[in-house]
Parts: C-alpha cells; structure tokens; sequence
C-alpha cells in the first residue's frame, strides 16, 4: 500500500520539515505536528500493478495515490517521489511487522542547510573542481533515510603482553643499560552501547563509518511522515547479518581499553588476548544522510553529509588544472625569493 500526506487547507503535498521538525504543506505553508491524526488527510493506495515481467522480477510496481501513475521501485525503497506529480510517496507495506524501524533520528538539515554545507566544503579544497562548485552539482544532492542496526555489547577481555622497562646506570665513565621484562595480565570488562552498522547493500561501508557518531539523544519513535519528502530504505542485512562486522569493532574498542591501561613501559607486545562478548540488545532505526553522487573523469564520486550534525565524509576529487596551477605557482614563487635572496646576498 502507498500513502502520502495531504494538507487540509489546500489539498497539497506535506512534507516533514527538517528546520521546523512538523509535517508542512510546500504550497500553502500550512504546518501539523509529525503525530496528528491525519486520517482524513493521508491519501492512500492499495492498488498493485500487474506482475512484473521475468527480466524485471527485482521491481514492483505501485500506484500513486494522488495522481494514479505507475511508481515502480526495487524491493527495499520505502519512500520516494512520484515521478509524474512530483509527491512524496511511502510504501507502508514494506515497513510492517519486523521491517518497521524502533525508532528514527529526523533531518536537522533541511536541503538549503545541506548545500551551504557542501559549498563551504568545496571552498575550502583548493584544488576541488570547479563543477563541483555549480548549483546544478549542489541541487543533486538527496535526502535520505539509511536504515541502520544499534547494537549493545558485553565486553569481557583478558589480554597478556609481554613489557619491558629500561635504566641505566653510571659507574665513572662506563654506562650500564639494563633492560628488565615483565609479564603484564590484564582484565577489562567494558559495556558498548548503540554501536551502529548501516544495514544497506547500496551503502558504503566505510562512508557511513565516516559519519559517526550520531546524537542518540535525537532518537524518537518512528513515525511514517518522518520520511514525507525524503528517499528512504529498508535494511538488506538482519542484525544477524552484521554480527561480524560489528564484533570486530567491539574487540578493537576493547582491544584499545586494555592496552591503554599498560603504561609506564618502554615497549609494550600484546601475545595473547582473549574475548567473551555477549551481545545485550539490537535495534533497528534510521539514520538521516544526504548524499551525493557525481562522475568526474569517468569516476563516480559519493560524498555524503551526516543529516543531523552536518558531519562530512567523503573525498573531494582534484581538478588536474589546479594541481598545476598549485605547483607551478609554488616553482615561482620559490625560485623568485631564490633570486631575490641571491641579488641581495
């Protein structure tokens, strides 16, 4: 079932405002807060389309409940855009029962707020390309909702390392240096809590890593109005899925906790460590990104921007023109105060 939300003024569109955190209508400015009975103002869908063709078995088609025109998406879109009307359209069929998130983290950032942030970024790379300075390059930028796993942990770790420690002595004008070893044990037992892991196959692993951290303290119950005027997805890996990948960042953190804790040493080799993690809760939520894809030289570009702290992460590419410009205007400028030194020596 598709739905989207419509003013009860005008009959326009309402999208979730990221600036003034309440559902509002983009013709007539009307607002609703996100938790109004918006019965008789939700248009829904129930309507599916036909079965798709064999070769396109991964989509599925929906009908938009405001204007009736075929939206087709993959299996895991959950909001989107009609592409004939233009309004925000939800899959609520697809976020029941388990698939539902617990709670969500809503955009702080509204889209203006996103492109003055990517442009202050482009301003400070001296060597950024220039496209990646022109609004048509900033207006691509796109809002959306990336389901994410919070997992707790129960770090229990003992770790062995092998110390030494170094003096010397002075007996006239020898020098004596001793070196004395030491067998150090170490106990760490350490709670994690909400440790994330982005659940999407789409999303790159690293990207999101950037992203970090988010303020937890914005987690609400999810609310399907949240995602009005956004892109947004449900997860691809169960937290099952994900157990190894966020364990190793358990033992990392633990792993740091223990050794930090031996200290006065000269040198310091870990040659055993053991783990016991038990992990206490999951829960599944969704994080706000802005994102950003961009081919430059034929090479796809992502760059996204956390979409409650306005954290970046990503690379800027670098203009071939400017990388010279940098080092011939840096050849001059050396060999110019080379001279000038010479003629005043």
């Amino acid at each position: 079932m598709t739905l989207n939300y419509k003013c009860p003024g005008c009959g326009g569109p309402m999208e979730f405002s990221a600036e003034e955190q309440v559902l509002k209508c983009t013709f007539c400015g009307n607002t609703l807060p996100i938790d109004a009975e918006l019965e008789d103002q939700v248009e829904s869908s129930t309507e599916s389309e036909k079965e798709p063709e064999p070769e396109y078995d991964e989509y599925h088609g929906y009908k938009c409940p405001s204007c009736g025109a075929e939206i087709v998406t993959d299996d895991n879109t959950t909001a989107t855009f009609c592409s004939f009307c233009g309004n925000p359209t939800m899959m609520e069929d697809r976020m029941d029962g388990v698939r539902r998130p617990s709670r969500v983290i809503p955009f702080m950032l509204d889209k203006q707020a996103a492109r003055e942030n990517f442009r202050g970024w482009t301003r400070k790379g001296l060597l950024t390309p220039g496209e990646f300075r022109k609004k048509a390059t900033i207006e691509k930028l796109t809002g959306m909702y990336v389901p994410f796993w919070l997992y707790d942990y129960n770090a229990n770790v003992r770790m062995t390392a092998r110390c030494t420690r170094t003096r010397r002595e002075y007996h006239g004008d020898d020098e004596i240096i001793y070196t004395d070893h030491f067998l150090v044990n170490r106990h760490i037992q350490a709670d994690y809590d909400k440790l994330p892991a982005d659940a999407s196959e789409k999303m790159d692993d690293d990207l999101m890593d950037m992203l970090e951290p988010f303020e937890y303290n914005k987690l609400t119950s999810f609310n399907m109005g949240y995602l009005s005027g956004y892109y947004a997805e449900k997860y691809d890996y169960t937290s099952a899925d994900m157990k190894d990948r966020i364990e190793t960042r358990v033992k990392k953190y633990a792993d740091d906790a223990a050794r930090s804790t031996i200290i006065g040493y000269d040198s310091v080799r870990p040659i055993s460590t053991n783990y016991a993690l038990r992990c206490t809760n999951t829960e599944y939520v969704m994080m706000p990104v802005w994102m950003l894809n961009y081919y430059w030289k034929g090479k796809l570009q992502t760059v996204a921007i956390n979409g409650e702290t306005g954290k970046r992460a990503g690379k800027l590419p670098s203009s071939p023109l400017r990388v010279f410009l940098w080092w011939a205007g840096i050849s001059v400028g050396s060999f110019g105060i080379c001279l000038l030194y010479n003629l005043l020596k």
